[in-house]
C-alpha cells in the first residue's frame, strides 16, 4: 500500500478522560472520544430527552449540520440550527448576541443544551454562549478541524474577540463531552491540517517528545488524514492538554504552558485582522520564543534549530515581516498572561521543560525578533 493510501486500521474509539484536580476542580469531568463515525454517541453525552438542542455551526458546514440535526430529531430531541459566520468572523459579541436571541426565542432552559460543529472559533463562541446563557447550560463540542480537536474543543476555555485583542472576553466552562470524529478531516484542506499541526508540535515541545519524533520519522504522513500516524499525533496532543487541564483548570500555573508560542502568535493574528491562520501565527511565535530563550541563556542551539526544522518540514512559517515590530509589541502588551506592566512569555529551558519568564527589558524582545524577521 502506498503512502498516500495508508489507512487507519484502528476501529475502536479512543477515550481520553478530562477531570478536575488541584486547586480548581471540575465536577464530574468529561471524555474526549477520538475515532470515526461518532455521531451515534452524541445522544448519550447529551443525556435524557426530550429537550431542546441548539446546533451552532458556520454557514459552510450547513450540510453537516443537517445530518446532526436529523440524527438528534430521530433520537427525540428538538434540534435547531444556529448558523454563524465562518472562522474568526464568528467570534464577536454581535454573533454571541444573535445566538442568545435565538435561545431566548426558542425558550431555552437550563435543561437544554448547545452543540458546536466546526473549528476552534466555533467551539470558542458556542462554549461562551453556553457558559453565559442562564449562567451555564450543557455544551458538547464536535470539532471538524485538526486545530479544533487538539486545542479549542478540549479544556473548557471559551472566548470572543474584541478590537483590542483575541479571546480577551471569555469564561471557563467545561463541555459535557467532545467527539473528535477523524472522518471530518478527510475533506479538510491540507493547509488547515498543516495549521492544526502547529498546536500538535507545541505539545511536543512542552511535554511529549514522542510527538516530535513521530513527525521527524514520518514527515510525509503527518498531513495524511488516513494515516495512523496522524491519529496517534492527535491522541498524544489531546492527552497532553487533558493532563494539564486536569491539574490546572483555571490557568493558575501549569496551564499557562499551553500558551507556548501564543503571545507573539496572537499579536500577529491581531495585526493581520485575523486573516492569518492561527497555526501559522503560533508556529512563528514558537520560533520567536525559542530565539528569546536562547538569547537569555535558557535554551540550547540544537533545540532552537529543531523548532525550525520540524515546523518548516511540515510547511509552517518560521519568520514574519521585519517592519511590523511596533505593531506586534502593542499586541504583546495586551496578552492575558501579563501582570500590570510586566510582560510574560512561556519559554523552554529544554524540551519538556517550559517556564514562565518575566521579561526584564523590552529590548530583549526586539533583539529576538530580529532573528525571525524576514
Amino acid at each position: 500500500m502506498s503512502e498516500n493510501t495508508t489507512t487507519d486500521s484502528t476501529d475502536q474509539p479512543t477515550v481520553i478522560p478530562v477531570s478536575g484536580g488541584g486547586e480548581h476542580e471540575v465536577t464530574g469531568g468529561y471524555d474526549v472520544v477520538i475515532g470515526r463515525g461518532l455521531l451515534s454517541k452524541l445522544p448519550a453525552i447529551l443525556g435524557p430527552h426530550p429537550y431542546r438542542v441548539a446546533i451552532i455551526l458556520p454557514r459552510a458546514l450547513r450540510a453537516t449540520g443537517d445530518v446532526v440535526k436529523s440524527a438528534l430529531d430521530d433520537a427525540g430531541y428538538d434540534a435547531i440550527l444556529v448558523e454563524i459566520p465562518d472562522s474568526e468572523e464568528g467570534k464577536h459579541i454581535e454573533v454571541a448576541s444573535f445566538c442568545w436571541q435565538v435561545l431566548g426565542q426558542s425558550d431555552f432552559t437550563r435543561s437544554d443544551a448547545v452543540v458546536s460543529v466546526g473549528g476552534g472559533a466555533v467551539s470558542d463562541l458556542a462554549g461562551f454562549v453556553a457558559a453565559t446563557w442562564l449562567r451555564g447550560v450543557r455544551v458538547v463540542h464536535m470539532p471538524t478541524t485538526l486545530l479544533g480537536m487538539v486545542d479549542a474543543a478540549v479544556g473548557g476555555k471559551t472566548g470572543i474577540n474584541t478590537a483590542e485583542g483575541k479571546n480577551l472576553v471569555g469564561s471557563f466552562h467545561p463541555p459535557a463531552g467532545v467527539l473528535a470524529d477523524l472522518d471530518t478531516l478527510l475533506t479538510l484542506p491540507k493547509n488547515e491540517i498543516i495549521s492544526g499541526l502547529a498546536e500538535v508540535v507545541k505539545c511536543g515541545f512542552i511535554s511529549d517528545e514522542r510527538i516530535l519524533e513521530l513527525i521527524e520519522e514520518n514527515e510525509s504522513q503527518v498531513t495524511n488524514p488516513h494515516s495512523p500516524v496522524l491519529r496517534e499525533l492527535i491522541e498524544r496532543a489531546i492527552q497532553v492538554k487533558a493532563d494539564v487541564v486536569t491539574k490546572d483548570f483555571k490557568e493558575s500555573n501549569e496551564r499557562h504552558m499551553l500558551n507556548y508560542g501564543h503571545t507573539l502568535g496572537h499579536a500577529i493574528e491581531l495585526a493581520e485582522r485575523y486573516q492569518y491562520r492561527h497555526g501559522a501565527a503560533v508556529a512563528v511565535g514558537m520560533v520567536f520564543a525559542a530565539e528569546l530563550a536562547r538569547s537569555v541563556g535558557r535554551l540550547d542551539d540544537a533545540t532552537v534549530e529543531r523548532h525550525k526544522t520540524i515546523l518548516e518540514g511540515i510547511g509552517l512559517p518560521t519568520s514574519y515581516h521585519g517592519d511590523r515590530w511596533a505593531t506586534l509589541l502593542d499586541g504583546i502588551r495586551r496578552d492575558k498572561k501579563n501582570r500590570g506592566e510586566q510582560l510574560r512569555f512561556i519559554l523552554l529551558e529544554a524540551q519538556g521543560s517550559p517556564i514562565i519568564y518575566d521579561v526584564p527589558d523590552e529590548s530583549l524582545l526586539f533583539a529576538a525578533y530580529q532573528e525571525i524577521a524576514d
